[in-house]
């Protein structure tokens, strides 16, 4: 567990470096090259780094080990984190779209055409980023990694709507001035499509939702290697930070004594555990073979 969210520190930091430089960059280019799309976009990369900074410490809070009031650990910070990371593109896409209707009302000069330049370095820079900290977020089981590598994919499509909002002003000419500004407000239309696809996840994930049912059926067919265990009844899997934790009903032989049944469940948990990597705890309930119930299950 350590080891993983020391990974997940670094991608953090790797996170809030990139998105410092960008913000500057792009304030700066906003500001002396007449965009408020590479402004927007600025927004967005100032809410990164907040949000980035949350994640880190919603990260480094996780690593606690369990203890007397936190018997399952600290984990559950994580998707706690991401519902903020949400309400931080919320805020920033509406102050986008709020700023955007303004422009459109008011008459200003066109982009610069170097800011064009500057787009496109920033495209390359977050898609870049955004691949990186994705697939981190993949290896290490993480909700809030995984909403912070979407921060940096909705920052490259905000700046892909700013490049062509700018190109089409700049080409088309007097009278498309304002196609920058429509850039900008469909980048904030998007950002907030992009707050359901993060929040959701994490939702159910607080919730408890039933939404590991392939990590279910490698847990019961991997019970069943298990010495005494013939069969499997009840699983359920909750995810808890970067890790999972299962509840397992395994079915033994109704002759065996207690302490034989004790010995197989923590056979069972041992193997749980040492064959996949991702689950923390296992907690068996032991449950006597009745063949009616079986002969009425198969049935």
């Amino acid at each position: 567990m350590s080891s993983k969210a020391d990974k997940a520190e670094k991608t953090v930091y790797f996170s809030i470096i990139g998105s410092l430089g960008l913000a500057i960059i792009k304030w700066l280019a906003g500001f002396f090259g007449n965009s408020f799309a590479l402004i927007a976009d600025a927004i967005e990369s100032t809410t990164d780094i907040f949000s980035s900074i949350l994640v880190l410490l919603g990260i480094k809070y996780s690593k606690r080990p369990a203890d007397e009031t936190h018997p399952y650990g600290h984990g559950r910070i994580e998707p706690l984190v991401t519902f903020i990371v949400v309400i931080f593109l919320v805020i920033s896409a509406t102050v986008i779209a709020h700023q955007s209707v303004i422009n459109l009302r008011t008459a200003h000069e066109p982009p610069e055409a170097w800011t064009l330049f500057v787009l496109a370095g920033i495209i390359i820079w977050k898609e870049i980023s955004y691949q990186v900290v994705s697939r981190r977020a993949k290896a290490l089981n993480s909700t809030s990694l995984k909403a912070d590598a979407w921060h940096h994919r909705s920052d490259a499509i905000t700046s892909v709507a700013a490049f062509i909002g700018i190109s089409v002003a700049l080409w088309l000419g007097e009278g498309y001035e304002y196609a920058d500004d429509w850039a900008a407000l469909f980048a904030s239309g998007f950002i907030l499509y992009n707050c359901y696809h993060i929040f959701r996840p994490a939702l159910g994930e607080i919730m408890d939702e039933n939404l590991f049912e392939d990590m279910v059926n490698d847990v019961k067919e991997m019970s069943l290697r298990v010495d005494g265990v013939l069969a499997t009844d009840k699983c359920f899997v909750r995810k808890i930070g970067m890790t999972y934790i299962v509840d397992l009903h395994a079915v033994v032989s109704p002759d065996l004594s207690v302490r034989q049944g004790h010995d197989i469940a923590h056979a069972l948990k041992d193997y749980l555990m040492l064959n996949m990597p991702s689950i923390s705890n296992v907690f068996v309930h032991i449950e006597p073979f009745d063949p009616a119930a079986a002969k009425k299950a198969n049935s």
